[in-house]
């Protein structure tokens, strides 16, 4: 089963976001050397402790330093921009780089209300997303005219660059399914609807839609991973994302933040969390083992891990441990 990467290009106590995005790279050179299928790129605004704001530009300077890895967004928010926009960003990217380009699209700010009106330039309405990507599939296409009005996108035209539409909930399961386009569950942060999203996209797949671009349905579901040598040292540096989403409930805003001894963090208070239900935490055979069972559940053709690190080269090992037990 392949192996893909989201990276939100986490920014940690002391360092700065070109810290950040330096390091981001270089774990990038890396999953393109142990055989990864994608990297994905997130799009987060108003948030201290990530650079993953301007997903375009991280696609580019990732394609740029790898060779074979798929590199796209994860998402692209598409109430955040104008359509024909992301219609020519991505179609330069196409050109710039070749058939590596992947365009997945939400339909949350992915920031707060505020941040969104500021962002805002297109519907999140269902009917208003799907027209959207409707003429997006326009502009990549052979002739680059938009299927809702006489536009061309010259720079996009003929790249073909490959939709996904992400989400979390039955909602986006079905607008999936019904646009015939593949699907990225957000798993790895809204576990609640995950079954249900997932048989309901099965369930409504059609190939009826113009907007189809495979046959038959396609799953990707996203787990939080972190792998070191030994149990104890994997549970102690998932502390950091356990803390990270303690502060998010705890409206606390700071960069990401060391890892901690696990019971002196479940003392005050963030121990567990209902949103990272589905991880895999461990030496390399333990988290195996978790993978497989969520394999197993889920039924998934496609696995995007998110791994959270205070230390880039902790990120790196457990990337490249996992590769090692799992391909």
């Amino acid at each position: 089963m392949p192996l893909s990467i989201l990276d939100l290009v986490a920014i940690a106590e002391g360092a700065t976001a070109r810290d950040a995005i330096a390091a981001s790279m270089e774990s990038a050179r890396l999953a393109d050397q142990l055989g990864y299928r994608r990297l994905w790129f997130a799009e987060h605004h108003n948030t201290p402790n990530l650079a993953a704001s301007a997903t375009a530009l991280l696609i580019s300077q990732a394609a740029s330093v790898t060779e074979r890895i798929r590199v796209g967004s994860g998402g692209v928010m598409l109430p955040n921009h104008a359509p024909l926009t992301v219609a020519e960003q991505y179609g330069t990217l196409a050109n710039i780089h070749g058939n590596r380009i992947d365009l997945g699209l939400g339909r949350a700010p992915g920031t707060d209300m505020m941040t969104a009106q500021a962002l805002s330039r297109s519907s999140a309405e269902p009917q208003a997303f799907a027209q959207s990507i409707y003429d997006l599939q326009g502009w990549f296409s052979a002739d680059g005219t938009a299927h809702s009005a006489p536009i061309v996108s010259a720079v996009s035209a003929g790249t073909e660059v490959p939709i996904w539409v992400l989400g979390s909930t039955v909602n986006g399961a079905a607008i999936a399914a019904q646009l015939g386009l593949p699907f990225s569950v957000a798993s790895h942060f809204a576990p609640d609807q995950l079954d249900a999203a997932i048989r309901t996209y099965r369930e409504m797949f059609s190939t009826e839609a113009p907007t189809a671009q495979i046959d038959q349905p396609y799953v990707m579901a996203g787990i939080n991973v972190m792998v070191a040598d030994t149990d104890e040292e994997a549970r102690r540096e998932f502390t950091v994302v356990q803390r990270m989403f303690l502060d998010i409930q705890r409206n606390r805003r700071r960069k990401i933040q060391p890892p901690v001894d696990p019971e002196t963090l479940a003392a005050q208070g963030g121990g567990t969390n209902p949103m990272l239900e589905f991880t895999a935490v461990g030496s390399p055979q333990t988290a195996k083992a978790q993978l497989d069972e969520f394999v197993e559940r889920t039924g998934a053709d496609e696995l995007i891990t998110v791994t959270y690190a205070f230390d880039p080269a902790v990120r790196d090992r457990s990337l490249e441990l996992l590769a090692k037990t799992w391909f």
